[in-house]
């Protein structure tokens, strides 16, 4: 009580005023404005919260996928293929950010089977390496993962892909790949049948229906290669590829050529940036209206209190002092609005995964279906980064709503608004 005591003499007709006062009903409808005036601010701050950590944990999610397949960084020889790449996988290792290295080819061709035809994009593994740098291996559901053998011609593909061949375990698919040959009857292009021993599903569509691996001798010999093209790397935190691959690129002999995760899928994440940045701005107008709220409770406080902004002029408060209270009045409702809805928006971004079922089971729906999304439940990502962005834009726009109205106050002039009095 004694801080408040304390407090400038501004600060305390600030916090008076925003409470209700007992002479009339006027004053409890200002009061009841601002009232919703936090509300607004509050529901806003809390609605942004929610939607970017959704929108966060879905890309999370996404990215995790994608890269339970493809590797964080791929390191490529200018000379189209890599015969040193154990002395290559040694030299990155050396790096205390990479966990694992494995070798790799890669084409595109087209997969037949059952009188249907697909494209694919085969990679060429070894099976006792590929655990170090993916997760494909743990991702088979039928058939498995070692069943490549060097020699044998054995394809996993992912489910999409084997269903919509027509295939099963056991089954035969044909391989044919642009790299043809020339023959009397002109350029035919190479051909190769190879049996499906496994079905892997990574949970994301355009893996499991495009993607198929084979052992990397078999890859080799339908490339017509000696050695495999390059080497694919794991490292500790995904989101430092781009300089890792930077530090590589120094550290490396030879003149390698580096390509992490996020230029591999530059257009995806471009896009998800891009969305992220349009709902921001689309949900922080929400905050903007609530805020600007303010600027008619702050109006209409302004207009009702002329007779004590004459007296406290009367008295020696100077033009700005009585900005001063009115700011006081408008600043405590967007702070106080800022805080209810980080809140409340933290409290639902950390517990949506009980938030959701719980709705769920009430209404009687599904809100995501997993034979749409691969997905059953509504992943969540809170970044605090985000929080005090959203935090710091309430508060400023909140402050920004009091100028006006504040300003208005202090050219009040005493004589005039006590002349009715």
């Amino acid at each position: 009580m004694s801080i408040i005591q304390n407090l400038p003499y501004e600060w305390l007709v600030g916090l008076r005023y925003t409470r209700a006062g007992k002479r009339s009903g006027r004053n409890s409808f200002i009061s009841f404005i601002s009232l919703i005036s936090v509300s607004g601010i509050a529901l806003g701050v809390a609605a942004l919260i929610i939607v970017l950590s959704v929108m966060n944990g879905f890309q999370k999610e996404v990215t995790d996928r994608m890269l339970s397949v493809l590797a964080h960084i791929e390191v490529f020889d200018p000379r189209g293929s890599m015969p040193d790449w154990r002395d290559a996988g040694k030299a990155a290792a050396r790096n205390p950010a990479v966990r694992g290295a494995a070798p790799f080819v890669e084409t595109q061709g087209m997969l037949v089977g059952q009188g249907v035809m697909r494209p694919s994009v085969i990679r060429g593994v070894l099976p006792g390496e590929e655990h170090e740098v993916s997760d494909v291996a743990r991702q088979v559901r039928l058939g498995s993962f070692d069943a490549l053998q060097p020699g044998s011609f054995n394809i996993v593909l992912g489910y999409a892909l084997a269903r919509s061949l027509n295939v099963g375990i056991g089954d035969k698919v044909t391989m044919l790949l642009a790299q043809g040959q020339v023959t009397p009857a002109g350029l035919l292009p190479r051909s190769r049948s190879f049996r499906v021993v496994g079905i892997f599903e990574a949970g994301h569509f355009d893996f499991d229906a495009a993607l198929s691996f084979v052992h990397i001798e078999d890859a080799q010999r339908m490339e017509r290669l000696d050695a495999p093209m390059g080497l694919r790397l794991r490292i500790a935190d995904m989101y430092e590829a781009p300089q890792v691959a930077a530090e590589l690129q120094k550290s490396m002999p030879g003149n390698l050529t580096m390509r992490d995760w996020s230029k591999l899928n530059a257009n995806w994440f471009a896009a998800v940036q891009t969305e992220k940045k349009m709902m921001f701005i689309i949900l922080t107008l929400i905050i903007a209206v609530a805020a600007f709220n303010l600027v008619s409770t702050l109006v209409m406080t302004v207009t009702d209190k002329q007779a004590d902004i004459a007296i406290l002029r009367t008295l020696g408060a100077s033009p700005p002092s009585i900005m001063k209270i009115f700011m006081v009045q408008g600043a405590l409702v967007g702070v106080l609005g800022t805080l209810l809805g980080v809140g409340g928006g933290v409290a639902v971004a950390l517990n949506i995964d009980v938030i959701v079922p719980f709705i769920e089971g009430l209404l009687g729906v599904q809100l995501l279906s997993k034979d749409i999304y691969l997905i059953s439940a509504v992943p969540s990502d809170l970044r605090w980064p985000d929080v005090f962005k959203i935090g710091g834009v309430s508060v400023l726009l909140a402050f920004a709503a009091t100028l006006y109205p504040s300003w208005a106050a202090s050219r009040v002039k005493p004589a005039e608004a006590l002349r009715y009095e």
